[in-house]
């Protein structure tokens, strides 16, 4: 059921944060800063308003410099509404809010949500989820992945470093982009499985290095190159960095030939003990759910499951 008593507009300004944050969601204490830094825009967050009280909101975010939306990750709804009427009111202000945010043609960015770790043993979690994911669904969407978000903290042990692999920086940004490209030969991760159906291992990674990693602020003297002691000869690579938001893991990975060797559990180390000699109040990264190996290196490490985030895409 979709009301009909509803205005549908997007926020004035950061004049207006206070009314759009009277629905709540883990990403609000960024929100301000968001705005400031052009991470995200008044028109891009919308609300749905019964009187003067918001009963829905939806908002997307870029990364720094983009012009256009990169990611829908705001998607709320007043849980005291009818079961019904949350999912018609959170449909109806998604569809209106997308025609003018989206130009038309254009696919509609992802859908993300950071939703518990147990999201689906919890009555009141499985609601919450599943609520906004039928909206999404109403409009075209479906589950693309389900990833698990990683939390390394201050104090956890970090194991010195076994001998087994050497590190330096890499070389250029050619040598870790030509790395980047040799590791999507059998990758677990659902990204890049899906991006290497329309374009060349050399054309996902460059993507990927420019779009992503470039764009860090954080030292490049922290990204390592692993290599056999003794040689020169790569192993794998893990980029510690800095999003702007939190320390991460932005990417690690073995290169094929060296799979199965241990190896991901030395770059991960590597990784963090760069982080943690920064000062990082904490590590976060993400992997797929399905990609049990990394899953299991995070385990050994310490690092805790804190989230998942439930990735949408559009058909």
């Amino acid at each position: 059921m979709e009301p009909n008593d509803l205005t549908l507009r997007p926020i004035t300004g950061r004049d207006e944060l206070t009314l759009f944050n009277r629905l709540s969601y883990v990403l609000d204490d960024e929100l301000a800063d968001d705005l400031a830094e052009g991470r995200r825009r008044p028109e891009w967050m919308w609300v749905a308003l019964r009187g003067d009280r918001p009963v829905a909101r939806v908002a997307w975010w870029c990364r720094t410099g983009d012009t256009a939306p990169h990611l829908l990750d705001i998607l709320d709804m007043d849980d005291t509404l009818p079961d019904a009427e949350r999912i018609g009111t959170g449909t109806l202000l998604l569809r209106t809010a997308l025609a003018a945010v989206v130009p038309a043609g254009t696919r509609p960015p992802e859908y993300g949500r950071f939703v518990p770790p147990d999201w689906r043993g919890t009555e009141a979690a499985r609601r919450v989820v599943t609520e906004r994911m039928a909206v999404v669904e109403r409009l075209g969407g479906s589950l693309f992945v389900e990833r698990l978000r990683q939390e390394w903290r201050p104090g956890t042990p970090v194991p010195a470093p076994t001998g087994r692999l050497a590190f330096r920086n890499p070389y250029d940004d050619g040598e870790l982009t030509a790395l980047m490209t040799r590791v999507l030969d059998g990758t677990l991760d659902a990204h890049s499985v899906h991006d290497l159906k329309s374009a060349s291992p050399e054309d996902v990674a460059s993507a990927h290095f420019t779009g992503e990693l470039a764009r860090y602020a954080s030292p490049r003297d922290w990204w390592r190159v692993a290599v056999l002691p003794g040689s020169d000869r790569p192993v794998g690579f893990v980029v510690p960095a800095h999003n702007g938001y939190n320390p991460i893991i932005a990417y690690i990975a073995v290169l094929p030939e060296h799979r199965g060797e241990g190896h991901v559990g030395d770059l991960l180390a590597e990784g963090t003990r760069v982080l943690a000699a920064s000062g990082a109040p904490r590590v976060r990264a993400t992997t797929d759910l399905g990609n049990t190996p990394m899953a299991a290196a995070f385990r050994r490490l310490g690092y805790v499951n804190f989230e998942r985030e439930i990735n949408m895409t559009w058909n």
